[in-house]
């Protein structure tokens, strides 16, 4: 027996779903700032005004990195995109954008792979993951370089003791699993809707040289922006140390955080906990790392979701299903 669903109803429902991403993302980002358990939202407000950040200078700014850190992330994906088609630079504004509000609360933003893939034809969903993967890697060989060479530049000059046994732990089974999922991947036993080794090994080769070394080229101009604007608010609330020292603990942040499996939800109070900690070898009062990290989420996430809201309401199922028909 088979139901079928006017074409109205389909509308209707796909209206609840848009309105229930942006009325979930609203309710966490409202949730993170007014029950923040790290940071008073009135204790907020005051180091901000103390800080000077709402001057008209300051601010604009922050608004100028912070669009600039989304606009590279969009001319990205409208490259690694050309692998399959040509987008328009409006288009991948959508992708980019929407995908984040979409993903804003789910784990480790794996929201984002599957909004990206519904605004292209079934046929192309798969490469779109593919390409959407290899973003975020890039994004991570980026955190992970100048994390590395900042945490070490970190631990040698103020001699931080690591616990290096647990490190080690850590490591042994982080290897051990990854060891066995690459083999079991290898061997066919593991696969996701027809994802395997090889075939994420063939996908790679296909695409161009030139596109691989843009992606890698706009991840690691994005870390540096971002990075930027972080050390730029630290100097607004009166940061008092070298260039080298200020940027190691950044990218020490970064890294460290980046190895922490999380809720992307949760993702400024762990970056509020790992700050406190680096931070307070530079003596850098608590509140202002806490407000600093609370800013740097609200520029860099809830302002371009707020934006991501207007693509996620006016994302058309259906001109993806047309599209899919006439190819």
């Amino acid at each position: 027996m088979q139901i079928s669903v006017s074409h109205k109803t389909k509308q209707f429902f796909a209206l609840v779903i848009k309105l229930a991403i942006i009325i979930g993302a609203a309710y966490f980002i409202y949730d993170k700032l007014a029950h923040n358990s790290q940071l008073n939202f009135d204790v907020f407000s005051a180091q901000l005004k103390a800080s000077g950040v709402f001057k008209i200078s300051t601010i604009s700014i922050l608004l100028l990195a912070t669009f600039l850190n989304w606009f590279v992330e969009i001319i990205k994906w409208k490259t690694l995109v050309q692998h399959i088609k040509y987008i328009s630079l409006w288009e991948s504004t959508a992708h980019s954008l929407g995908g984040l509000t979409a993903s804003l609360f789910t784990p480790n933003r794996i929201g984002e792979y599957g909004a990206k893939a519904l605004y292209f034809p079934k046929s192309e969903r798969k490469k779109v993951l593919g390409l959407n993967f290899l973003g975020n890697i890039a994004q991570l060989v980026a955190t992970a370089f100048f994390g590395m060479i900042g945490f070490s530049f970190f631990v040698y000059q103020f001699g931080v003791e690591l616990p290096w046994h647990k490190i080690l732990r850590m490591f042994v089974i982080i290897t051990l699993i990854g060891g066995i999922f690459i083999l079991g991947i290898k061997q066919k036993r593991f696969q996701i809707k027809g994802f395997s080794w090889n075939s994420l090994k063939s996908f790679t080769k296909k695409i161009s040289n030139k596109i691989h070394l843009k992606n890698i080229s706009f991840s690691f101009i994005r870390y540096i922006i971002f990075a930027h604007q972080f050390y730029f608010l630290l100097l607004l609330f009166g940061l008092n140390t070298s260039y080298l020292t200020a940027m190691s603990a950044i990218t020490a942040m970064y890294l460290i955080t980046s190895l922490i499996p999380m809720l992307f939800i949760f993702d400024v109070i762990v970056k509020g906990s790992v700050a406190v900690w680096l931070f307070g070898y530079l003596d850098f009062p608590e509140l202002s790392i806490l407000s600093i990290v609370s800013l740097m989420w609200i520029f860099n996430f809830v302002l371009p979701s707020i934006v991501g809201s207007y693509f996620v309401l006016n994302f058309n199922p259906s001109f993806t299903e047309e599209k899919s028909m006439a190819s």
